[in-house]
């Protein structure tokens, strides 16, 4: 037990510890666009908007789940299309490449999965914003970068605190809430056991899909570990591996309702990513798709 409460703390300190940078240059830059910009960036915004989950999707592919907590940051603001933010979480490969390259998996299957992954992400994404296109009250919530401020009274409308200060404390805050959150997640998988996770897998491929979505969606880095291992072991079908992280979005469902105050507009979003990733994993299992 001490062990696993020791081996919690130090991995959630290291992953905490590796998304400050990430979390403050988005708050950084987000508060530049709100001093700088103000009422222009709606316009701009709508301009790059088609182009969004293109981005997003590239941007996730990147092996770290640094880019979904600015992406979830970005939304909540307002700065980026609810497509955009699916993109990247979709896309998000955590901790998958490292775990493959150390069990020496050939870089052809590494990229044949970066590649699926990038192609579901890009697709959905789009889908879903031509979608909100004509049934805008579904994700119609009007937000902005006051919004993100406001919840967090991090001071971004006194001008003696400048950018900065309002950016570091938007990151402080958003660091201690990712930090508690994930050393309890991380301890109660330490005391679960991960072959007690792979029981559930074994003989039910169709509920195997949703189960594995269902553990990537657990807002930490190591559902992905989890999922990435356990298909290395062969516990996994490529479906059920692919559901897993596709839904696996790292600490961004964490920021996003952290940063989001509409609440019933996370459900709809983190609704829209597991069914997202269940569909594509049956999708995969039907057509015998193996990587």
């Amino acid at each position: 037990m001490k062990e696993i409460i020791i081996e919690s703390l130090l991995d959630t300190i290291k992953d905490t510890v590796t998304l400050i940078p990430f979390l403050f240059i988005t708050y950084l830059a987000m508060e530049w666009l709100e001093r700088k910009t103000e009422d222009q960036s709606v316009a701009l915004l709508s301009r790059i908007g088609n182009a969004g989950p293109v981005i997003g999707s590239a941007l996730g592919i990147i092996p770290q789940c640094g880019f979904s907590a600015a992406a979830a940051s970005l939304y909540s603001g307002g700065v980026i299309s609810v497509g955009t933010l699916l993109a990247v979480f979709l896309s998000t490969s955590d901790e998958m490449v490292p775990i493959f390259i150390s069990s020496s998996v050939g870089a052809g299957t590494i990229g044949k999965l970066l590649l699926a992954k990038l192609f579901i992400a890009l697709f959905t994404g789009i889908f879903v914003d031509m979608m909100v296109r004509f049934v805008h009250y579904t994700f119609k919530t009007h937000k902005h970068i006051h919004d993100l401020c406001e919840q967090d009274e991090c001071g971004c409308e006194d001008e003696e605190g400048g950018i900065i200060h309002s950016a570091l404390v938007h990151t402080v805050k958003i660091t201690a809430f990712i930090f508690l959150v994930s050393l309890v997640i991380s301890l109660l998988v330490g005391l679960i056991g991960k072959k007690a996770l792979a029981s559930f897998m074994t003989g039910i491929p169709v509920l195997g899909v949703f189960l594995a979505a269902l553990i990537g969606l657990i807002p930490n880095c190591a559902a992905s570990v989890v999922i990435t291992q356990l298909y290395l072991e062969g516990l996994l079908t490529a479906g059920q591996l692919m559901a897993g992280l596709l839904v696996g979005a790292g600490v961004g469902i964490i920021v996003l309702i952290r940063t989001n105050r509409h609440m019933a507009e996370n459900i709809r979003v983190i609704s829209v990513l597991y069914l997202a990733g269940v569909a594509w994993g049956i999708l995969i299992d039907l057509l015998g798709i193996t990587f």
